[in-house]
C-alpha cells in the first residue's frame, strides 16, 4: 500500500484539535504547590473553627489567596492521631488570622503561581502554528496535482506536453500506406533540417500543415514520425485542452503556448482534434461561444497576426474539416490541407508489413491475400486485425498465425464476436435460405462482387453473414454495379418471399433494406442515375452541422421531391423482381445450397461457385443484369 502524506495530515489535524482542548481543560489555572499538599477528606468551615477553639488544629497552610486551607489536627476519635483536612474558607474571614495567633497556631500563606497562564499563553500559539503549518504542507502538496488548489493560479498557462528532442519512437518507416502524405510531410522535416535549399531559391515553407482524414488513417502517426525525425523541440496539445468554463483562459493558453514556441524556435506544434477550438464562428445558436470564439480568435492572430511567428511550424489534424472557420483554412495559415484517406490495396499491403514485424506468421499466410480481403480498412482497423488474430492463436495455442486465425479475426473486426450457432429448426432453414438468397445472387448478376463465404454462424446482431469481396480496387463505382449491389441485398428478402410466401417474411431483411433504400437515393439525388438527368439535387455535406444547417431550405420544390421518390422505387422494385426471378428460376440449386449450409454452417465462396456453375452456366445468366 502506498505511503501518503496528504491521509496522514488529514488525519493529524483533527487529532490535534482535540486533543490541545483536552489539554487546556486539564491544565488551566491549577497551581503546581496545590497538587503536592492535597488532603483527600474536607472538613466544613464550623467543623474547623470547633477544632481551632478547642486547640486541636496543629497548622494552617493557605492557598488561593486565602480561600483554600490545608489543615493539620488532631482528631479525638481516631486515637488523637494528626489528620490532613481541606477547608474552603469564606472570601472575607480575618477572624480566622486572628484565631490561628491567639491559638498559636503555625500558619503560612502560600501566594497562587501562574503558572496557568502561560501554559494557555503556549497553547495558543502552537495549536495556530502547527494547523498553518499542515495547510501550508497540503497546499504545497497540491500544487503538483492538475487542477488542485496550488493550480488556481495556472489557470491560463499552457497544458501542452514540450519535449526539446522528441523521442516517439516513431520514423517514417514505420509510416505506411500514404505515400503522398508522408512525402508532403518530409519536406516539413527536411525545411527544418536544411532551410538553405528552400531559401536560396525564395521558397517559404508552409506555416500549417492540416491533415484531413476519417479516424485511424494515420494522421497522429504522422504527427510523431514527424517529431521523431526533425530533432527540434516538439510541442503537442489536443484543441480541447484550450477551452474552459472561464472566459479568457483559452486565449490565455493560446497566447503562453506561442510565446513558449518563440521562445524555442524552430519548433513544431502538433494540436489534435483541431475543430474542438477551430469551429465556425456565429454557428451557434444564439451567437455561439464565447470562450471559443475568443480562443480562435487568438489563434488566428498568433498563426498569422501583426507580430508573426517565423520559425513556427503548426500541424493539426481533425476529421471534421467541413466545420473549421474559414480563416483558419486560408494560405497564410494552414497554407497545405493534406488529405490522409483509407489505404488502398497496394497501401494496406505495406501498412500490414509494418504491423507484420513483431508477428510470428505460418509460412500459408499472405499478406497480399490480406490486404485483399479487407477493403475499406484504415491503419487502425490493419493494425487490430493482426492483433486480434495474435490473440486468437495465443488463446488456441498455436504457435503461429495462420489463415484460419486471420479469417476469424476478420469476421470479429467487422461483424463481432461470434455466437453460439442455432440448432436446426424452422428459424435456422429460414436463416439460411435468407444468407443463400444473398449469395446466390450475387453469383449470378454480372457486376456483383465475388461471394467471399456464406456462414450461419451469428455474430453481433446478425444471425447469419454472407461476405462478398472485390475482385479489384474499385475507386468508381458504375450504375449496373449499384443496380448489382441492390439486387444482391434483396436477396435475402427474395428468397424468403419466394420459398415461404408473402406472409411469412420476417424481420431479418430491415439493415438490407436501409442499405437498399440509401443507395437508391443517392443514385437519384447525387448521382444522377434516373429519369430526372444529371442533376445533384442532395446537399454536398452529407453532415449536418448544427447552426450552419439547422435552417437550410430545400434545393428543390415539392414536385421534384414527389419524382424523387418515384424514381427510388422504381429502382428498388425493379432489382426486387429480379431477384425474385433468379431464385424462381434457380430453385433446385438453392435448395441444395440450403441444405449444405445448415450441414456445414460455413460455405466459402469457391465451393459455392462450383455448385451453382454444376446446375446453371453462371455467364448466360449474365444476361440478368438490370435495367430501368
Amino acid at each position: 500500500m502506498k505511503f501518503s502524506w496528504r491521509v496522514l495530515v488529514l488525519w493529524t489535524l483533527p487529532a490535534l484539535v482535540i486533543g490541545f482542548f483536552f489539554w487546556q481543560g486539564a491544565f488551566a489555572g491549577a497551581p503546581a504547590d496545590m497538587s503536592k499538599n492535597a488532603a483527600s477528606t474536607r472538613m466544613t468551615y464550623g467543623r474547623f473553627l470547633e477544632y481551632l477553639d478547642a486547640g486541636r488544629v496543629t497548622s494552617v497552610d493557605l492557598y488561593e489567596g486565602g480561600r483554600t486551607a490545608i489543615v493539620e489536627a488532631v482528631d479525638p476519635e481516631l486515637d488523637n492521631r494528626v489528620q490532613r483536612l481541606r477547608v474552603d474558607l469564606p472570601y472575607s474571614a480575618p477572624e480566622v488570622i486572628a484565631k490561628l495567633r491567639a491559638g498559636n497556631v503555625s500558619f503560612d500563606s502560600h501566594p497562587m503561581r501562574n503558572d496557568g497562564a502561560i501554559w494557555g499563553l503556549l497553547g495558543n500559539l502552537i495549536f495556530p502554528v502547527l494547523l498553518i503549518g499542515g495547510l501550508f504542507f497540503l497546499f504545497r502538496r497540491s500544487s503538483n496535482i492538475p487542477g488542485g488548489p496550488g493550480q488556481a493560479l495556472n489557470f491560463g498557462k499552457s497544458r501542452a506536453r514540450f519535449q526539446m528532442e522528441a523521442k516517439t519512437g516513431i520514423k517514417f518507416d514505420d509510416v505506411a500506406g500514404i505515400d503522398e502524405a508522408k512525402e508532403e510531410l518530409q519536406e516539413v522535416v527536411t525545411f527544418l533540417k536544411q532551410p538553405e535549399r528552400f531559401t536560396a531559391v525564395g521558397a517559404r515553407i508552409p506555416k500549417g500543415v492540416l491533415l484531413v482524414g476519417p479516424p485511424g488513417t494515420g494522421k497522429t502517426l504522422l504527427a510523431k514520425a514527424i517529431a521523431g525525425e526533425a530533432g527540434v523541440p516538439f510541442f503537442s496539445i489536443s484543441g480541447s485542452e484550450f477551452v474552459e468554463m472561464f472566459v479568457g483562459v483559452g486565449a490565455s493558453r493560446v497566447r503562453d503556448l506561442f510565446k513558449k514556441a518563440k521562445d524555442n524556435a524552430p519548433c513544431l506544434i502538433f494540436i489534435d482534434e483541431i475543430d474542438a477550438v477551430g469551429r465556425q464562428r456565429g454557428a451557434g445558436i444564439g451567437g455561439g461561444n464565447d470562450e471559443r470564439e475568443q480562443t480562435l480568435n487568438q489563434l488566428l492572430t498568433e498563426m498569422d497576426g501583426f507580430e508573426g511567428n517565423t520559425g513556427i511550424i503548426i500541424i493539426a489534424a481533425t476529421n471534421r474539416p467541413d466545420v473549421l472557420d474559414a480563416a483558419l483554412l486560408r494560405p497564410g495559415r494552414f497554407d497545405r490541407q493534406v488529405t490522409v484517406d483509407a489505404p488502398d490495396i497496394k497501401g494496406r499491403l505495406e501498412i500490414l508489413k509494418v504491423h507484420a514485424r513483431n508477428k510470428k506468421l505460418a509460412e500459408t499466410v499472405s499478406l497480399e491475400a490480406i490486404s485483399r480481403r479487407t477493403p475499406g480498412f484504415t491503419g487502425a482497423d490493419l493494425a487490430n486485425l493482426l492483433n486480434e488474430a495474435a490473440i486468437l492463436t495465443a488463446r488456441r495455442r498455436k504457435d503461429a498465425i495462420t489463415l484460419l486465425e486471420i479469417d476469424d479475426a476478420v469476421d470479429r473486426v467487422v461483424a463481432g464476436m461470434e455466437g453460439t450457432p442455432l440448432v436446426d429448426s424452422k428459424s435456422k432453414r429460414l436463416i439460411a435460405y435468407h444468407e443463400i438468397g444473398h449469395a446466390l445472387i450475387g453469383t449470378l448478376i454480372k457486376d456483383h462482387d465475388p461471394v467471399q463465404k456464406v456462414t450461419l454462424v451469428p455474430r453481433g446482431q446478425a444471425q447469419g453473414l454472407t461476405w462478398f469481396t472485390p475482385s479489384e480496387e474499385q475507386g468508381l463505382i458504375s450504375r449496373s454495379q449499384l443496380k448489382a449491389r441492390i439486387s444482391g441485398a434483396l436477396g435475402g428478402r427474395a428468397a424468403e418471399d419466394i420459398i415461404f410466401g408473402t406472409a411469412e417474411v420476417t424481420t431479418g431483411a430491415g439493415n438490407d433494406l436501409q442499405q437498399v433504400t440509401g443507395m437508391a437515393r443517392q443514385m437519384v439525388t447525387k448521382f444522377g442515375m434516373s429519369d430526372l438527368g444529371p442533376l445533384a439535387l442532395d446537399s454536398q455535406n452529407s453532415e449536418v452541422f448544427l447552426g450552419r444547417d439547422l435552417m437550410t431550405r430545400s434545393d428543390y420544390s415539392d414536385a421534384i421531391a414527389s419524382r424523387i421518390d418515384t424514381q427510388v422505387r422504381a429502382i428498388v422494385e425493379d432489382c426486387y423482381e429480379l431477384a425474385k426471378k433468379l431464385i424462381r428460376d434457380n430453385r433446385t440449386v438453392t435448395d441444395r445450397l440450403v441444405d449444405l449450409l445448415i450441414e456445414k454452417e460455413t460455405i466459402d465462396g469457391e465451393e459455392f461457385r462450383q455448385i451453382v456453375a454444376e446446375y446453371t452456366d453462371v455467364p448466360e445468366k449474365q444476361q440478368y443484369v438490370p435495367t430501368l
